[in-house]
């Protein structure tokens, strides 16, 4: 399949269908790795006695080095391509997996989520230009459907997976299966690396190209896409780092229970990335409305689970409701953001604005782990979904902001 410096118009569904699982699975390996310590939160306070804002440190340790390393990561992408930057990330999930199995201390731990940080870095400015370069324009809804339905699938089969090894071996094997699960993607993107080609910036000579690597920053746009990925991540973080505590404390469900209804809530936002793809493509000129109203209704079905009102079976599903109406808005998103994008900046600015994502991510525990530390169970939730509705304030700008049309 030719490249260019935008998608090809046409081509086969075959050759589509493969760049988008091969991007898919990179995908869901990079949000397996935004578990790889969360998950082990309840063994370390077991085993070293750490709190809960101790641990909340390494999870923000881990999105501070993500999102500085995604902002950086868009230049590398648009001058060498996206390909060798995708090979070395999951090179570096192996390398975190293989030294959390040596792990004995705190600061080992904190080399992990380094590790880790920098091999999630790359993925968006990655994934996007790939995607962007590579699938049909008609095509691309249907790609960033798959694209976000496999990052959900990496964040439902993360709890599956620990929680299975773990039973099965001890935590610290738990890790090195996981470092060859990396080592098997890693393969099977080397095999078909035919597929992920892209071309660099630098070759491109169109006259509507940004004229400098920084010019993209003076675009306000850009940053209202900033802004909506930092406020809606905060609330993505509460539940993948305390939903299950906060499930346990306030309904006196069993670890396991807590455990696959953050599951579900993965699992049904997948889903909701499959339905949110055939909305963005229906209604791609609508993208910013269709996410203020995805975000709008997660925001009160988050509100209803702090209420207790449905007890704790109903709260159960109206958590994995809310996953299921943020998915619904993750393709639209993903357009939102393809439209506020220049031409040949597209690395660029995918990594500053997804840099918001690990920012929200990294802002969030040591927020609400505060507010965990002192039994707010009720106020964590409230205050992440209100944390939402601002982000819906955000999409709204980014749409009276956006020139190009749908």
């Amino acid at each position: 399949m030719p490249l260019s410096s935008s998608a090809v118009v046409a081509a086969p569904w075959r050759d589509d269908a493969k760049v988008m699982g091969l991007v898919g699975m990179a995908h869901a390996s990079s949000h397996f790795s935004h578990l790889l310590l969360p998950l082990m939160f309840p063994v370390f306070m077991q085993d070293f006695g750490w709190s809960f804002s101790e641990l909340g440190l390494l999870s923000s340790l881990f999105f501070v080095v993500s999102g500085t390393g995604q902002a950086c990561a868009g230049f590398v992408v648009d001058r060498v391509g996206a390909r060798p930057v995708l090979f070395m990330s999951q090179m570096l999930f192996m390398a975190a997996c293989l030294l959390a199995f040596t792990a004995d201390s705190y600061v080992t731990l904190m080399a992990v989520a380094v590790l880790a940080g920098l091999g999630n870095a790359p993925f968006h400015p990655v994934d996007f230009t790939i995607l962007n370069q590579r699938v049909s324009n008609a095509r691309l809804g249907y790609a960033f459907s798959v694209h976000g339905l496999t990052g959900n699938l990496g964040w439902a089969v993360a709890p599956a997976f620990f929680t299975l090894t773990t039973a099965l071996w001890d935590w610290r094997h738990a890790f090195l299966a996981a470092a060859c699960v990396y080592a098997v993607v890693l393969a099977v993107l080397v095999w078909n690396r035919a597929h992920l080609l892209t071309t660099t910036a630098q070759h491109s000579a169109s006259a509507d190209v940004v004229p400098s690597d920084l010019a993209f920053m003076r675009l306000p746009v850009v940053w209202w896409c900033f802004g909506f990925f930092l406020l809606s991540t905060v609330t993505l973080a509460v539940v993948q780092n305390f939903s299950v505590p906060i499930l346990k404390e306030l309904h006196g469900v069993s670890l396991e229970v807590a455990s696959m209804t953050l599951t579900a809530y993965m699992l049904f936002g997948a889903l909701g990335m499959l339905v949110g793809g055939f909305v963005a493509a229906r209604f791609p000129a609508m993208s910013d409305r269709v996410v203020a109203v995805c975000m709008s209704s997660a925001a009160i079905l988050m509100a209803l689970c702090a209420s207790g009102l449905f007890g704790h079976i109903g709260t159960l599903w109206v958590l994995a409701m809310t996953g299921f109406a943020v998915g619904v808005g993750g393709p639209s998103r993903d357009l939102m953001i393809k439209k506020a994008t220049p031409k040949g900046a597209t690395g660029r600015v995918y990594g500053l604005v997804y840099s918001g994502l690990d920012v929200g991510f990294a802002l969030s525990p040591l927020v609400f782990g505060f507010f965990m530390d002192r039994g707010w169970y009720s106020a964590t939730l409230l205050g992440a979904a209100f944390v939402l509705l601002l982000s819906v304030v955000a999409a709204l700008g980014v749409g009276r902001r956006t020139s190009v049309p749908g």
